[in-house]
C-alpha cells in the first residue's frame, strides 16, 4: 500500500478566530472555506505541502449526535480535551518565540526535552485545541 495523510480533522467554535490563528499566526494557507446552514468548513495547510490538510469543522454538525453529546463535546473543548494535533518544525525556539508574543496562542509548555526523546512546546488554539510541535532534524 501506498498511503499518505490526506487530511486530519479538528473542531472550531469561532470560524473567524479559527482562520486567524491558523493564518495569521501559524503561517498556514486556507485553502477551502465552504459555508453550509451557517456553518463553517474551512480547509488549511501548510505553504509547500498541498497534500496535507487540516480541515476545521463544525464539531456537532453531525446529525447523529444526540444533544448530550453535543453538550460533552462543548464542555471538552473548553477544557482543551477534546482534539488535537503534532506539528513539527526545524526551529522550535523561533517558532515557540513567535507563538509567545501572538495574542490568540495560549501557550501551554514552553520548549522542553521530553524523557522519550523529543524536545516540543505545546500551544492551544482559540478552540482549546492541543497542539504540540515538536523540534526535528
Amino acid at each position: 500500500m501506498d498511503l499518505s495523510i490526506y487530511q486530519a480533522f479538528l473542531p472550531h467554535d469561532d470560524p473567524a478566530a479559527s482562520m486567524a490563528f491558523y493564518r495569521d499566526t501559524l503561517g498556514f494557507e486556507v485553502r477551502n472555506d465552504v459555508e453550509y446552514g451557517g456553518l463553517h468548513w474551512i480547509t488549511i495547510g501548510p505553504a509547500g505541502q498541498p497534500g496535507t490538510s487540516i480541515v476545521l469543522h463544525p464539531p456537532a454538525a453531525d446529525p447523529g449526535i444526540t444533544e448530550d453529546e453535543r453538550r460533552t463535546i462543548a464542555e471538552m473543548m473548553a477544557k482543551g480535551t477534546f482534539a488535537g494535533i503534532n506539528l513539527a518544525t526545524k526551529d522550535l525556539d523561533g517558532t515557540f518565540e513567535q507563538l509567545q508574543g501572538a495574542a490568540d496562542a495560549d501557550v501551554v509548555q514552553e520548549p522542553t526535552a521530553q524523557p522519550w526523546g523529543v524536545r516540543d512546546c505545546a500551544v492551544r488554539d482559540p478552540a482549546g485545541n492541543l497542539i504540540r510541535i515538536f523540534e526535528v532534524p
